[in-house]
Parts: structure tokens; sequence; C-alpha cells
């Protein structure tokens, strides 16, 4: 992590700010809808307020934190091999949020129990009008993960500088889980611990965000564009075939995110031994 840190204090009101904000987001979501706005564009247009609800709450917090913050931008930290290994750790992740779902499926972990279910698998791709396609690729790629990257990466561990590095990455990655929904709480917190290493072992959060903005981007591919119906009869599972040939696509991938963390982390420790 850079050098600089940020106090308790900070931490806690970015923490106390960023619950503030998501409060008043919930609030405005449930207007929007109210007023006959569609779900998906409903949750994009309410983001656009966290944003603002935190400048306003942390503004206070600039003169003593600004330096801490431009820190985990800097430029020379930025480089095509850092953005393209953040690129393929995102593009693994979710792949293997992809063979969750599909092992689940298999061995019935998730089942529908709707009798009307379409049963598939089948998949149709149609995505909706450009506007609201960038609206999403503004919010989900670009707000989000710079501005979770900051809290939960940047602000989270940059407290927690003097204690071991797992114990910071873990408790970024818990803080990470807590703000998600309930059902993604696994993945979140798995994407919360490959994020934290990424921070930690760069010094820097475009490796993170980076990953944390290719993963989102790609979950957007999947809500807008792409549609998916498999739901077979209760009777039929487990699906073998399916769901072992997931779990071990699953696997390499995981295999494959910890390969790509292990040259940075590698480093860093001979660095910090010379």
């Amino acid at each position: 992590m850079p050098v600089a840190s940020v106090s308790r204090k900070t931490l806690a009101v970015a923490v106390l700010a960023t619950i503030a904000a998501l409060v008043v987001r919930s609030w405005l979501l449930v207007a929007l809808r109210d007023r006959g706005i569609p779900s998906t564009t409903a949750t994009d247009l309410s983001y656009l307020v966290v944003p603002v609800i935190l400048l306003l709450l942390l503004c206070p917090l600039w003169p003593t934190d600004k330096n801490y913050v431009a820190s985990l931008f800097q430029r020379q930290h930025l480089s095509s091999r850092i953005v393209l290994r953040a690129i393929l750790v995102g593009i693994l992740l979710r792949v293997v949020a992809w063979c969750e779902l599909i092992a689940s499926v298999s061995f019935g972990r998730y089942v529908n129990t709707d009798a009307n279910a379409i049963v598939g698998p089948s998949f149709g791709f149609d995505c909706p009008a450009t506007e609201l396609l960038l609206l999403g690729v503004l919010v989900m790629v670009l707000l989000v993960p710079i501005i979770e990257e900051i809290i939960h990466r940047g602000v989270v561990m940059g407290a927690l500088d003097q204690c071991a590095p797992v114990l910071a990455v873990l408790t970024s990655a818990l803080v990470f889980m807590a703000f998600h929904r309930p059902d993604s709480w696994a993945f979140a917190a798995f994407a919360g611990i490959v994020f934290g290493t990424l921070f930690w072992a760069t010094g820097s959060l475009w490796s993170s965000v980076v990953a944390h903005a290719t993963v989102n981007g790609l979950i957007q591919f999947d809500w807008r564009c792409l549609s998916g119906h498999w739901n077979p009869a209760i009777d039929s599972l487990p699906r073998l075939a399916p769901g072992l040939a997931a779990l071990v696509i699953g696997l390499h991938a995981i295999a494959g995110i910890v390969w790509l963390l292990a040259k940075p982390v590698i480093e860093k420790k001979t660095a910090e031994a010379a």
C-alpha cells in the first residue's frame, strides 16, 4: 500500500457517509420505480446521487487526506502490463461467477419451482436502447468501481496499514461484502479479497479499479444484452455433466486468478526484503 495512510476518523466518516448515500439512493430508487420508470433504469439513475452525497459529506476531510487519495492514482503506477493483468483478473472473476451459477443449477442448489418456467437451456441477445446502455456503463463501469475502490480498498485498507496485510485485505473484503446483497455475499467476499490483494501488491488503486470495472462491464453485458433460461426439472437433477464441467472450469479460473496475483505479490515482498 502507499506510504501515506488515512486516520481511523476518516474511516468511520467514510463508512457512515457511504451508508447515508446508499440509504438515500434506496429511497430514490423506490420513488423512481413508483413513477413507472423501469427497474434497471431506476437502479442506474438512483446511483447518480451517491457520488454527490459522498462529495458533500467527505468534503471536510479533503484538506487532510487529498495527498493520500492522489497517491492512490499516481500515473507511474499505470502501465499496459498492470491494465492487462487487471482485465484478465476481472474476466476470470466473471467466469467464476458463471461457473458457480451453472454448478448450482446442475446440482439443485438453485431451483425454480415455477411450473411455467422455461426449461431450456435457451439464450437470446438483445441490447436495450443506446442511451440506457451508456447510462449503465457510466454508473456500473465508471462510477461504482472508482467509488467502491476508494472507500473499500483505499480508505479501509489505508486505515489498517499498520496491521498485517492479510487482516487488512480480509477486513476490507468483509466490509465490501456487507455493502452488497446477501445473495451475492460469497462472490463479493472473494472479489473483495482479489481486489484487496491487487491494491496491497501494487500500492495503487489502478489495478483494482480496472479489474472491478471489467467485472461490472461483463455483468452489464449479462444483465442488459444476454437473456438465458435453464430450469431443469427437479426429478432430472443432478445434472452431472454440466455441473462437473462448471466446477472444473471454475477451479481453473480461480487458479488463473491466483497465478495472476502471485507475481505482483512476490515482486512486492522482494522489494520489501531489499
